[in-house]
């Protein structure tokens, strides 16, 4: 019990520290990506006092190996993998059958960091024991340390209990951190506070060091304040000077965002956004586009011209939802995805050249991922894109005037 406390309140300290430092945060493309690579490679790995090296797809305790599947292990009591996080085919994870005592089961070198730097440390992790199985219930919970090469601690984390589940469930867990002055190379060091080797084990894959940034604030016009004509004076009045009087501007009304639902699709009108001259820099990140990875998925360059979207349910209808972020502005709202298209359409000109498009899933549907097409006509081209997203990974289409 006192062993419980203690992990929930270093938890506590470290996660909530490290993660109020994502405020208003844009993450760049990974500097560093480990994804295990695909069949034989060499170790990640140094040498590590409580694991060792394995090279099947169904370690013993204290063992790890690089795989891209696994069936069939222990009875059955683990879950069936036929591929990875990111579905590469023949792509590893990193299965980790856990050490009757618990301990550091990954230890290496992260390198081509900038110092003073703010960056987003990632990774998927997933229990790999099926719920109800032969094993009790004894969830992994994994420290995250980030240590200089001197072993000085930079940064560090622990994710919680890895729930068991019946089906595979790939949760992303993260934090922030910032790196020392003169440093580009840190150790990432992870551990495993659980002691017990049955029901303690966990598949991990697609480790990520992202730099983090903050936007450019937005810069609002200057108010020009209105004032009334002066009144012709009559030939028999003496003129005398009015007296200036200023008048307060109207105030500006601010546009609501628009909400759609698929019984409205059919008779929607036609929203056309307004034009902004240079690119839209929001003051803040919306927050399903803030914690969730952002990939693109198209990237369109145009002549100027009208932009026609239309979203349909691809594949079977069975219940997703959607929200649709323009330039980070929400424009469609938790709207049904059907056969009937949720339509807008867009401007493409000079004075708003960039358009960023990211479709948020509100929920997965009975048939999960949420998926979507996206058809885009612009100057009689007609693209096709081909969309899913989960409750971790959004979609985004980039849209560019030619230069």
């Amino acid at each position: 019990m006192r062993r419980t406390l203690f992990f929930a309140c270093v938890f506590c300290v470290l996660f909530c520290d490290l993660q109020a430092q994502q405020s208003d945060c844009v993450l760049l493309p990974p500097v560093v990506t480990i994804d295990f690579g695909a069949g034989n490679i060499q170790d990640v790995n140094t040498i590590l006092p409580k694991y060792q090296r394995d090279y099947t797809t169904c370690p013993n305790d204290g063992f790890y190996s690089y795989a891209s599947h696994t069936s069939g292990c222990f009875n059955a009591d683990w879950l069936t993998f036929n591929g990875v996080h990111t579905s590469n085919a023949g792509g590893n994870m990193m299965l980790v059958n856990a050490s009757e005592t618990g301990g550091v089961f990954l230890n290496t070198t992260i390198n081509g960091l900038k110092e003073n730097t703010t960056y987003q440390f990632a990774a998927w992790m997933i229990n790999v024991c099926r719920i109800n199985g032969g094993c009790s219930p004894l969830p992994p919970n994994i420290s995250v340390r980030i240590l200089t090469t001197d072993g000085r601690r930079v940064a560090g984390f622990i994710t919680g209990q890895l729930a068991q589940n019946d089906v595979l469930h790939w949760k992303k867990y993260f934090a922030f951190f910032v790196t020392p002055p003169g440093t580009s190379m840190l150790i990432l060091n992870m551990e495993d506070n659980t002691p017990g080797g049955c029901g303690n084990d966990f598949a991990m894959d697609d480790i990520t060091f992202c730099e983090c940034i903050k936007p450019i604030a937005s810069i609002q016009p200057a108010r020009v304040p209105v004032l009334k004509p002066l009144v012709k004076q009559s030939p028999s009045i003496i003129k005398t000077e009015p007296k200036k009087t200023s008048v307060k501007p109207a105030p500006v009304k601010k546009d609501s965002p628009l909400v759609i639902t698929k019984e409205q699709v059919a008779n929607i009108p036609v929203m056309i956004l307004p034009s902004i001259k240079g690119k839209p820099v929001p003051s803040s990140i919306p927050q399903p586009i803030l914690i969730r990875e952002n990939p693109v998925v198209k990237q369109i360059e145009t002549a100027p011209g009208k932009m026609m979207i239309d979203l349909y349910d691809n594949g079977e209808i069975d219940g997703d939802t959607v929200s649709i972020y323009h330039n980070n502005e929400l424009i469609i709202s938790r709207a049904g995805l059907s056969d009937n298209p949720i339509h807008f359409e867009i401007k493409v000109d000079a004075m708003q050249p960039h358009h960023e498009l990211v479709m948020v899933a509100n929920n997965l549907g009975s048939i999960p991922p949420n998926t979507s097409l996206m058809i885009i006509t612009v100057n009689d081209k007609r693209y096709e894109v081909h969309i899913s997203s989960s409750e971790q990974t959004n979609a985004k289409v980039v849209v560019d005037i030619e230069k």
